[in-house]
């Protein structure tokens, strides 16, 4: 099964690790050096033109991590996963 996570973009559902609300957890220091180590790797992926709401952030089964930028709320986000499982 897949999470639709905005712009016709959908991430494995096995894979998600986490969905985060940007503006609440950007105020942390260590979100902020994650993201930004992430970005260096090429690791994000924005799927939004706008002001992104929400991340996030996946494992694949060789231990590779994306993060993705969503203009949906995690609320949406977290009630889509969960009525995937």
């Amino acid at each position: 099964m897949y999470l639709h996570v905005g712009n016709d973009v959908v991430v494995h559902h096995p894979d998600v690790i986490g969905i985060f609300d940007l503006e609440n957890t950007s105020v942390s220091k260590y979100t902020k050096e994650y993201l930004r180590m992430k970005q260096q790797d090429n690791r994000v992926i924005d799927v939004t033109q706008d002001i992104p709401k929400s991340f996030v952030i996946t494992c694949d089964k060789k231990g590779q991590e994306k993060v993705y930028l969503s203009l949906l709320a995690p609320r949406t986000l977290k009630k889509r996963w969960e009525e995937i499982e």
